[in-house]
């Protein structure tokens, strides 16, 4: 990774969650189930061996991306930022652009991004494009549909 992986302290919470509850409940039952249709005999017509075994990969495989996401991760509270007066991480940023739609935008790590909650990642486009704004400040953004501008009209930090 060229940069670094920020998350707020909520977002690490939710990887360290799944994390835990894939590797102390679901893979330890999955094993059991797997152990237990082994046991049935004909394994190539064992329809609880084959899917168990392809569930017990999806789930290694998912420890091993949660493992590398939080051994990366920077935990950075957005309640600690020292700048308020502009866009930086943990932002939430009310823009609006020219026909004065307004969106309201919090600036979150990669992996605990939600376009549809308006919680989108540091390095989607119009995060790059907010990033070190200030009130009344436009920034030009490329996006698929074409570039668009937007005005900053507010920056909201939480309460620390």
């Amino acid at each position: 990774m060229d940069c670094p992986n920020y998350i707020t302290p909520t977002g690490y919470a939710a990887l360290r969650a799944e994390y835990e509850a894939l590797f102390a409940t679901e893979r330890p039952a999955l094993v059991d189930t797997i152990a237990w249709a082994a046991g049935n005999g004909d394994r190539s017509e064992n329809g609880d061996y084959i899917y168990g075994r392809k569930r017990l990969r999806e789930i290694d495989r998912r420890l091993g991306w949660l493992s590398k996401r939080m051994k990366a991760a920077k935990v950075v509270d957005p309640a600690q930022q020292a700048d308020r007066t502009r866009v930086w991480f943990g932002a939430c940023v009310t823009v609006a652009d020219k026909d004065d739609v307004e969106r309201t935008l919090t600036l979150v790590g990669d992996d605990e991004a939600d376009a549809g909650a308006g919680r989108i990642g540091w390095n989607a486009p119009i995060a790059r494009a907010l990033r070190g704004a200030a009130m009344g400040d436009v920034r030009r953004v490329t996006l698929p549909a074409g570039e668009r501008e937007y005005e900053v009209i507010a920056i909201v930090y939480p309460a620390g």
